[in-house]
């Protein structure tokens, strides 16, 4: 990307070119239509996301045809229990100038790029995960002593295989708190299957082709941004993150019950920034409680921390936070 100045785009600009990437990864992913939404809301956003789901069910060509239909520098690293936070951040060589003399040069790693593609994250050891919370939060990487800033946007999108696989870890919760939305890939029907078979098993695959670039992308997390949100949704948001804490009186009773750590503020947060991307996406400059709720499973989902009774049970979480849409008042 160049540092030339990024254009203002009104409200149908940005649907216009949302509906296109959206059409550009649908030529390529069958079916998947709220996964697809999620990845694309958090990219908008410039924040984070983490694709959950049993090998085969297509979460990297999701990724692979979402940075074919983006203009950006794309980067790929495969987690690997062996996998070290140098291979991701970059470290310091020796090597020689045109004198001959050694001089230390910083070598980037992959994480300097646009999109980086984070896959089967949780099979690389915590140590490693957490090679990426400082380019995640800050947009920067340390190394040496030095910090370097990475290339807005930048965004990382992750897979990760459910924890009762063999051989994975589970991410750390600073971590898993700094993407904006874990999003669910389940299996796909059989209508879906039948097309997946007839677009992957011939001559041809079909690939995506390139609809936006970065500075459209940064311009239309500017829109975003720039969305007006009414202060009772804010304090809907607000009593809705705090009804997640099971300590707190306002808390409903599975809450109390089966979690052990509710979401942070960076939770509320992303509420706020998922509503304003959602009712753009729906055409609309405001953001209503439904755009809240819309968002809600994808954004609390890995922010609700299950104690040891929630855990034995199995409860999922998305029943939980169904559970406290219907127990906190709008």
């Amino acid at each position: 990307m160049t540092d030339a100045p990024v254009a203002d785009i009104n409200i149908e600009q940005f649907s216009r070119l949302a509906q296109a990437i959206e059409a550009e990864v649908g030529r390529v992913i069958v079916g998947q239509k709220d996964v697809v939404r999620g990845v694309i809301i958090c990219i908008l956003a410039g924040r984070h996301a983490l694709l959950e789901g049993v090998p085969g069910l297509g979460k990297t060509m999701l990724i692979r045809s979402l940075a074919d239909a983006l203009d950006l520098k794309f980067a790929r690293i495969q987690f690997t229990p062996d996998l070290m936070p140098a291979d991701i951040t970059g470290t310091d060589i020796l090597d020689e100038d045109d004198n001959g003399r050694k001089v230390k040069q910083f070598q980037a790693g992959p994480v300097f790029a646009n999109l980086l593609l984070a896959d089967e994250i949780n099979r690389a050891t915590p140590k490693t995960q957490s090679a990426l919370l400082e380019a995640m939060a800050e947009q920067s990487v340390t190394v040496a002593n030095r910090t370097y800033q990475l290339e807005p946007p930048f965004f990382v999108l992750a897979t990760q295989n459910p924890l009762e696989m063999e051989g994975t870890y589970p991410l750390p919760e600073a971590q898993l708190d700094r993407f904006m939305f874990k999003v669910n890939v389940r299996y796909p029907t059989t209508n879906d299957l039948v097309t997946v078979l007839e677009r992957t098993t011939g001559v041809e695959t079909p690939r995506a082709q390139k609809v936006a670039d970065g500075k459209e992308i940064i311009s239309m997390g500017r829109l975003a941004l720039n969305t007006p949100v009414a202060s009772h949704v804010n304090e809907y948001v607000a009593r809705l993150i705090v009804a997640t804490h099971p300590e707190d009186p306002s808390a409903p009773e599975k809450v109390k019950q089966f979690v052990r750590y509710g979401a942070s503020p960076r939770g509320a947060q992303a509420l706020i920034l998922g509503g304003k991307i959602n009712a753009l996406l729906e055409g609309r400059f405001n953001v209503s409680f439904e755009d809240i709720a819309a968002v809600a499973p994808a954004t609390l989902r890995h922010r609700l921390l299950l104690n040891f009774e929630g855990l034995a049970e199995g409860i999922p979480t998305d029943e939980i936070i169904s559970d406290l849409l219907k127990a906190v008042a709008k």
